[in-house]
């Protein structure tokens, strides 16, 4: 396809069961044959995952011998425990975590922790921890879905830069000009940490369009319209993701975007045709 290939990454989320752990081992393990760069963990709202989200960066790690990086958020966690879980992942050999606001678990609309922000833990980390851990924050090219309008998200987005994070991975999105226009705002206002593509295989219209309403992730029509006219033919739904996302990578990799990170679900072999199509 081309030469110029990103460093790609993938993110899981902490499995409820000892069988859902299991077969998410077997996942990472067929996804790790793509040599990523990392492997991500997400944090539920409210720290609600936090043991899990140990145990399963440590486990994954072990099984594949990928770098695995846990998501850590501040809602809902005090200064002292957010230290303490900073500490126990210096000691585990860990210097990479994705730090983000993260959402208030549901029915707890006046639920929250010492720090509201990203850019505050952020800030935090780096007064705790120095320069021990590489920090990826979030951007969104579509701006956030709670954001005032788009020059404030950027602006927050800046903020982010500015506490110390290193890079940063963007929500997912199906129109390359979103990311494109994003970036270069972002350079504009002086931002210059790498900005790394979010990307998200088509494989259920129903939970992708849950996914995109709650996140702000926009399906441009034509995609919807689509994936509506192949109702419950699930083959079709997956033949015509992959071709959409495929081609959106293509686009992206083409442009020089300095990675990709790729939203699994737990799932292999979507992700897996996809670099197979790029040759990642």
């Amino acid at each position: 396809m081309t030469t110029n290939t990103p460093p790609i990454s993938f993110e899981f989320f902490p499995a409820k069961t000892p069988e859902g752990a299991k077969k998410l081992e077997i996942t990472a393990s067929q996804l790790a044959e793509n040599k990523p760069e990392f492997f991500s963990v997400t944090y539920g709202a409210g720290g609600s995952t936090r043991d899990r989200t140990l145990e399963t960066v440590t486990g994954l790690s072990q099984v594949t011998g990928v770098s695995t990086v846990p998501h850590l958020s501040c809602v809902g966690d005090t200064r002292q425990e957010l230290r303490a879980l900073l500490k126990q992942y210096q000691q585990l050999g860990i210097n990479r975590l994705v730090a983000l606001r993260g959402d208030r678990p549901s029915g707890m609309g006046g639920f929250h922790g010492e720090l509201h922000y990203a850019n505050e833990l952020v800030s935090f980390i780096r007064e705790e921890t120095g320069d021990h851990f590489t920090l990826e924050v979030a951007a969104y090219p579509e701006s956030h879905p709670q954001a005032q309008n788009f020059e404030q998200d950027l602006l927050n987005f800046k903020r982010k830069v500015n506490a110390g994070a290193n890079s940063a991975i963007t929500q997912y999105f199906f129109n390359a000009e979103a990311y494109f226009y994003f970036r270069d705002r972002a350079t504009a206002l002086g931002i210059e940490i790498p900005i790394v593509p979010g990307i998200m295989p088509i494989t259920n219209y129903t939970r992708l369009a849950r996914f995109s309403d709650a996140c702000g992730a926009e399906i441009p029509r034509w995609i919807r319209k689509q994936l509506e006219a192949y109702g419950d033919d699930v083959q079709s739904i997956r033949q015509f993701g992959e071709e959409v996302v495929t081609k959106l990578c293509e686009r992206l990799i083409a442009d020089g975007v300095p990675g990709l990170h790729f939203y699994t679900l737990n799932q292999a072999p979507a992700v897996q045709r996809i670099c197979r199509n790029l040759e990642l």
